[in-house]
């Protein structure tokens, strides 16, 4: 078979377009866990759509659908973290710490391999919303493998 430009390039632009979707639905699924998006969430959702790369028609489609989004559990370490990082963002959005926030995040922590105290560790780090500056954020995630790591055959892929 004679290799054709594009296709492969094309395979993986699609693989990373659905795993940003992907990272934006788990964010749904946390808004949606009070059973209210305030305006604020959405905002966010907007904000961390955009850092993604995503286009805002795919946000609002994402977020106008009707669909009920069950957690996709990303492949490695950084990118469990990395989407924490932002689950983080989205509980301090609306200003308010709802309990149901919390539980979903500690169920999203434990299916992530990890041991629920990362829950108030991280919120006590994200203090009222402000998160932590890149290079800070890097340290975290290698302190979070050491203290909450359960499941050591997750891939921690820096």
């Amino acid at each position: 078979m004679r290799y054709k430009p594009g296709i492969m390039i094309g395979f993986f632009e699609h693989q990373y377009l659905s795993y940003k979707k992907n990272h934006i639905r788990n964010l749904l699924a946390l808004a949606k866990a009070d059973e209210h998006m305030d305006e604020k969430e959405i905002e966010m959702l907007y904000k961390i759509g955009r850092r993604y790369g995503l286009k805002d028609w795919q946000i609002k489609n994402l977020i106008e659908s009707p669909d009920t989004y069950e957690l996709n559990i990303p492949d490695n370490f950084n990118d469990r973290m990395n989407l924490l990082y932002d689950l983080m963002l989205m509980v301090y959005a609306d200003g308010k710490i709802e309990p149901r926030e919390i539980t979903f995040c500690e169920d999203v922590a434990m299916r992530f391999g990890l041991r629920k105290e990362i829950v108030p560790w991280l919120l006590e780090i994200f203090d009222k919303g402000t998160p932590p500056p890149p290079d800070e954020w890097l340290e975290i995630k290698r302190e979070a493998e050491l203290k909450f790591l359960i499941e050591k055959n997750v891939e921690t892929k820096k």
